[in-house]
């Protein structure tokens, strides 16, 4: 079986600095896969390639073994490549029950008519629901999203992504910001994450990584850096070196 997400001998250049080099991952369908390394190790540089925000100088990217390397975000997303961002990219007047609708009605054909998406379409109103119900948003369904604690919007996101019913979901930095208080919502969204759903978590929080992924990839000037299981990566003394900034070999 090919696996959800792979790259091949990924490279990006910008002029003379290589930011991303000869990048070979494999997410397999059903992970729980977490991408770490230290700032400026190039994961987000890696995130935008994988998703079609920039374009390889070399290799390639391929979902469910289907080259997608010259195809643009949208065309990704339809495919089932969905993200989350670090800062949030959310409509701050609409409601969560308005946004995740406008979702559902996008991904339906419908996102010229999306207000129908509540007034009109039942089955639409209510997957937008249940969805809301299950990431602990029903309470604020018709808050204005501005009006949301930050943890509650870091939430909206999967739920705007989950509506794009992914099969790869791409979660960059879910906890960046979130207060310590409304953490456990959060914690508690990704352990209830979809089984179907493969994800790659990019995350600085390694209390967050070790508790949930399954294998572990380390970034490191553009390059993997260290690739295993939680406990072989926390054992190895080179990742630690990293994450200590000391040299290494």
């Amino acid at each position: 079986m090919s696996p959800a997400l792979q790259t091949h001998n990924l490279v990006k250049r910008f002029g003379g600095i290589v930011a991303t080099n000869d990048v070979s991952l494999r997410v397999e369908t059903g992970a729980r896969h977490a991408l770490i390394g230290p700032n400026g190790a190039g994961k987000t540089t890696l995130v935008n390639l994988l998703t079609g925000v920039l374009t390889p100088s070399e290799g390639r990217v391929e979902l469910a073994g289907t080259d997608i390397t010259r195809l643009p975000a949208h065309q990704r997303a339809r495919r089932g490549l969905m993200r989350t961002f670090q800062i949030n990219q959310l409509f701050a007047q609409l409601t969560p029950l308005e946004t995740v609708s406008l979702v559902i009605a996008q991904r339906e054909g419908a996102g010229g008519r999306w207000w129908q998406a509540i007034d009109r379409n039942a089955v639409w109103r209510n997957e937008a629901l249940a969805l809301l119900d299950q990431l602990h948003l029903g309470d604020v369904a018709d808050l204005a999203t501005a009006e949301l604690p930050y943890g509650k919007r870091r939430l909206l996101e999967i739920a705007v992504a989950l509506a794009g019913r992914p099969s790869v979901l791409l979660l960059d930095e879910p906890m960046a910001g979130v207060p310590t208080s409304e953490s456990r919502e959060i914690l508690q969204t990704l352990a209830e994450l979809p089984a179907n759903v493969t994800v790659l978590l990019i995350e600085h929080d390694m209390n967050l990584v070790f508790r949930f992924a399954t294998q572990v990839s380390v970034l490191v000037n553009g390059a993997l850096f260290a690739q295993g299981e939680p406990d072989a990566i926390a054992a190895d003394e080179r990742v630690r070196n990293v994450y200590l900034g000391q040299a290494h070999e």
